[in-house]
């Protein structure tokens, strides 16, 4: 596979020259567009800007190594802040920008409404990072993900329950009484679901589940019933600011349970445990994409993109948010660019012959677009917030620290 088009000068005559430098200035100019449509303003700006800063680093790779097909990217963005933006700016995108398609969206409502504006135009729709069902499982035919799924969340958190933190609690994972509380969006209910069933299967006692709007700003109701039931372990799916509200309103009300773990990037950034405080959030446990605390063994080229965003951005990573749209859109931009052409079908074919091994991406993961045109190589990280750094502890081969108690 080629990525890099440079063009070698030679020793021609004066006529012949302008003929070639003519032709390197014109393909210098030639252009591709592709849309970026996340949440860049509102209430889930803050993953929504992260998750674009790891579309945007692999373009300035692809870029520095000739290109798509030897034509430079270039990303038209829109601002996703709500799922009726979201609709207009795909539309916009597409018919007014002429984008050869669209990466995307973070936020998962968003994303499953404007990937069916995009596969109603029949331009592909690349998801990066939402996780609910309903994005790959509507039998669109230009609509792919390469990001883990709901599914993948519920089924880590669960084995880590299970395996690992009953065992350091030194407790049967059958006597922990657990509470299930979500943020009520395509996304929190598609994890929640999915949570109910591994916990049947492994013969969990769930004493409680509730749901709550996102935008929710007093849950000290929500934390008296988990104290009510007696709650152990507390498994949240939720966006930033609830996320904090919970912790902050649960330290406020002495609610410990044995353990907290979070699902999504509520949970995984540096601003949530810089609003708690670190003393708040120490010990409690998420369950995301891989995060930057992880064996680079299990990450090939971790360590190059966290040197390539602290050059561009001038700071540290705030989530593994940038690292999962970065690892998918790298690989996606690739197999374009080992294809031939622009159209949707030809996009569809080369997307279709991507195989990337596990442990061949800087999120550890390999790619291959499998049912539902869904990426069936993706996984998730099992973290723990530990003396102010979220670390990775599970699984195994990923991990650089033990699970820690306070038990």
């Amino acid at each position: 596979m080629k990525y890099n088009h440079k063009l070698r000068r030679t020793a021609i005559s004066s006529v012949i020259a302008t003929v070639v430098l003519g032709s390197i200035s014109t393909s210098a100019m030639a252009e591709v567009k592709f849309g970026a449509l996340y949440p860049l303003s509102g209430g889930l700006a803050l993953l929504g800007e992260e998750s674009y800063r790891g579309l945007e680093l692999a373009v300035d790779q692809i870029n520095e190594n000739g290109g798509v097909q030897g034509e430079t990217v270039v990303l038209e963005t829109g601002d996703a802040v709500d799922n009726n933006q979201a609709i207009g700016e795909a539309r916009r995108l597409i018919s007014q920008e002429d984008v050869k398609a669209i990466f995307g969206t973070y936020s998962s409502s968003r994303s499953i409404a404007a990937s069916q504006v995009a596969e109603m135009s029949k331009v592909p729709y690349f998801e990066l990072g939402a996780v609910a069902d309903d994005v790959t499982e509507r039998g669109l035919s230009y609509v792919f993900r390469t990001n883990p799924t709901a599914y993948h969340m519920a089924e880590t958190i669960i084995d880590m329950l299970v395996n690992s933190i009953a065992s350091e609690l030194e407790v049967d994972p059958a006597e922990l009484r657990i509470g299930i509380i979500h943020e009520d969006s395509n996304y929190g209910s598609s994890v929640a679901k999915h949570q109910r069933t591994f916990a049947e299967q492994e013969g969990l006692n769930i004493v409680m589940e509730e749901h709550y709007p996102a935008s929710i700003v007093d849950m000290s109701s929500i934390i008296l019933s988990l104290k009510n039931e007696e709650v152990d372990v507390v498994l949240q799916t939720s966006y930033q600011d609830d996320s904090v509200l919970f912790l902050r309103q649960a330290n406020e009300r002495d609610y410990q349970p044995k353990a907290i773990i979070g699902g999504g990037g509520g949970y995984s950034m540096t601003p949530t445990a810089e609003a708690v405080g670190h003393d708040v959030i120490d010990g409690v446990f998420d369950v995301d994409f891989t995060q930057y605390n992880v064996n680079p063994d299990f990450a090939p080229g971790i360590e190059d993109f966290q040197a390539a965003y602290e050059e561009k951005y001038e700071e540290a990573p705030r989530s593994g948010h940038s690292l999962i749209n970065y690892a998918g859109a790298l690989e996606l931009l690739r197999a374009i660019d080992a294809g031939n052409g622009f159209s949707a079908d030809e996009i569809k074919k080369a997307v279709l012959a991507m195989d990337v091994p596990d442990g061949e991406t800087a999120a550890g993961m390999g790619i291959k677009i499998g049912e539902n045109n869904q990426n069936e190589r993706a996984s998730m990280m099992g973290m723990q917030w530990q003396d102010g750094e979220l670390v990775t502890v599970y699984p195994e081969e990923a991990s650089v620290a033990d699970i820690r108690t306070h038990q």
